[in-house]
């Protein structure tokens, strides 16, 4: 038998809200850890500390295949931004081109 739309959608209600207590809970769990890190005290650009966060997660995981994140990486990239890409020191020979 299938289930009545009224189910599914209670359902979904309940996912979305594990979803984000999921969410919050790795938010802490990395804000905890940035802030041990010494990144609280950090002056950066929203967009340049979510590049390094990514440039991270590409060294420790396989990156997602997010359409979105991929553009914000692009646009990002395409601005030029002032800061050198993570693990690249200021003044080195090293240049972010792939």
């Amino acid at each position: 038998m299938k289930k009545p739309s009224s189910k599914i959608r209670e359902e979904i209600t309940k996912l979305q809200e594990q979803l984000r207590q999921a969410e919050t809970r790795e938010a802490e769990r990395i804000g905890r850890i940035a802030l041990k890190g010494g990144l609280g005290e950090v002056e950066i650009d929203d967009t340049d500390l979510q590049a390094a966060f990514e440039a991270l997660a590409g060294r420790f995981g396989p990156r997602r295949a997010d359409s979105v994140v991929a553009s914000q990486s692009l646009s990002h990239a395409a601005k030029g931004s002032q800061t050198p890409p993570f693990g690249v020191e200021p003044g080195s020979d090293e240049t972010a081109e792939a």
